[in-house]
């Protein structure tokens, strides 16, 4: 998912991956689970079956640490700050883990086109020493939207086919 909002000087674009549920509705659907899995658990536990209990509430935290998991992976983001002077690049879950900062004139954009039809281009934003590749986890259609709005604010000095070494 890519947004974008524009004040007097700067541009700030917002890429993040697709997020189908929040965290609350990933609360929500553990508890519509566990009641049924921890009812009939205890009612198989009350009859004498004990060894249900532990291993129903091992399956419970087991999903409830793959739906947290993956909703950790989705809050992941890149925010991109177009200005006058400065483009900075920020990545991180939840905070900017990362940042990148180059003068607006030393910067351009990269292009990698995709090897495949589904997948987006490869997007990189350089300076004259870093590369920073921007946007990787979006699906084909974002990709082109944030392409889109790096063309109208960066050079694209390089637009190549992906490198392929042969042996």
């Amino acid at each position: 998912m890519v947004s974008s909002s524009r004040s007097d000087a700067s541009l700030v674009i917002i890429a993040k991956p697709n997020h189908s549920s929040s965290w609350r509705n990933n609360k929500l659907a553990l508890l519509a689970v566990s009641v049924p899995s921890l009812g009939a658990a205890i009612g198989f536990t009350a009859l004498g079956a004990w060894p249900i209990l532990p291993f129903a509430g091992a399956e419970l935290l087991a999903l409830a640490a793959a739906l947290y998991y993956v909703n950790w992976k989705l809050e992941y983001r890149h925010v991109i700050t177009l200005d006058e002077c400065v483009v900075s690049i920020d990545k991180g879950h939840y905070a900017p883990k990362r940042r990148w900062r180059f003068a607006r004139d030393q910067v351009a954009l990269a292009i990698t086109p995709e090897k495949h039809p589904w997948e987006g281009p490869g997007l990189s934003v350089h300076g004259n020493e870093e590369t920073v590749r921007v946007g990787e986890f979006l699906n084909r259609d974002d990709c082109l939207s944030l392409m889109a709005l790096l063309r109208k604010e960066l050079l694209v000095r390089t637009h190549s086919p992906a490198g392929r070494l042969k042996l």
